[in-house]
């Protein structure tokens, strides 16, 4: 099965205290050129954006990156993802700003995730506000019924991150509301995880921890929530920071073994897509993991795992069509 890779490729982040704003500003210029490279032969690069809806007055979460149109050259297409915001668990005005988002991305939408970690209660991802498995519900069914009233075959989905814990009924209350509306609509499900980041994982263990993960995202948590087998999966968000204990020279390492685990696991698991997190770091000189994870340095210089990445892209995405004669 072959993959849709892709990127975030812009400064801004949140951790697990809020955002994080880069220390230098995203150079487009520079952007734009390290997706090329990355890109190379590949038929399309996906970029990643965050946008955010509050309704009562709230701001929302800035927009990260400001404007990915500015990338998206060379037949790369957008992930855009939509993040409910609103504190009060109030509906009114979502359905409206997802299908209005689906409106104005246009055809070189490709992918549209409904919230952002739902079931995940940190400041800036989705899963600590009210009502969030009903936004997630009817915002899965806005956005496809307005991509197909457009006629642009956009992919919607939502995203999670793995549970450890046996009391957690995140996928059986979301198999609750999931009606046939909801699972006509569904085109994947992301997973975002960070093996051997904020849970060490043992030297010489990371594709075993990786393949255990995946394994059990496809044949525990989704099917609690009667999401059928082929309903793809994608990694929506996965990296490695390098910092203070941590190597430039290990975080290539690192994503090899990742990114190869999940292609090796893609067709047993249904796995369509792999995004990276991130192009590039907040702050090279900053005390915290999130500063981190990008594959330039916050010059826009590059760490090894850059031509680590670029290289995997090369051998494992779908080839570039033959030129007409």
């Amino acid at each position: 099965m072959t993959l849709t890779f892709g990127i975030y490729p812009g400064g801004l982040l949140g951790d697990d205290r809020g955002i994080v704003h880069p220390v230098t500003p995203d150079e487009p210029a520079r952007i734009a050129e390290a997706l090329d490279a990355l890109q190379g032969d590949a038929q399309t690069l996906a970029v990643r954006a965050y946008r955010s809806f509050t309704a009562s007055g709230t701001p929302p979460l800035p927009p990260a990156p400001a404007d990915p149109e500015a990338y998206l050259g060379r037949g790369r297409t957008l992930d855009l993802v939509l993040q409910f915001r609103e504190p009060s668990g109030e509906l009114d005005g979502w359905p409206e700003f997802v299908r209005d988002a689906v409106r104005r991305a246009g055809p070189r939408l490709a992918s549209v995730q409904i919230c952002e970690e739902p079931n995940l209660d940190l400041p800036v991802v989705d899963g600590g506000i009210p009502n969030v498995l009903d936004a997630l519900v009817r915002g899965v069914v806005a956005a496809k019924e307005e991509a197909r009233s457009l006629g642009h075959p956009v992919a919607v989905g939502f995203n999670a991150v793995p549970s450890f814990d046996p009391a957690d009924t995140f996928w059986s209350d979301l198999g609750a509301l999931a009606d046939e509306r909801f699972l006509a609509s569904l085109d994947y499900v992301g997973l975002d995880f960070f093996p051997d980041v904020f849970r060490p994982v043992p030297e010489g263990r990371l594709a075993e921890a990786v393949t255990a993960v995946l394994t059990a995202f496809r044949h525990t948590s989704l099917p609690q929530a009667g999401i059928p087998h082929g309903v793809p999966i994608r990694v929506c968000e996965n990296g490695w920071p390098t910092g203070p204990g941590r190597t430039e020279q290990r975080q290539a390492a690192t994503l090899d073994t990742v990114i190869r685990t999940v292609a090796a696991l893609a067709p047993e698991l249904t796995i369509d897509g792999y995004s990276l997190f991130a192009l590039r770091d907040a702050d090279s000189n900053g005390p915290g993991l999130f500063h981190h994870f990008g594959l330039l340095r916050d010059d826009h210089t590059p760490k090894p795992a850059f031509a680590t990445y670029r290289d995997l892209i090369a051998e494992l995405s779908e080839p570039p069509a033959p030129r007409a004669r």
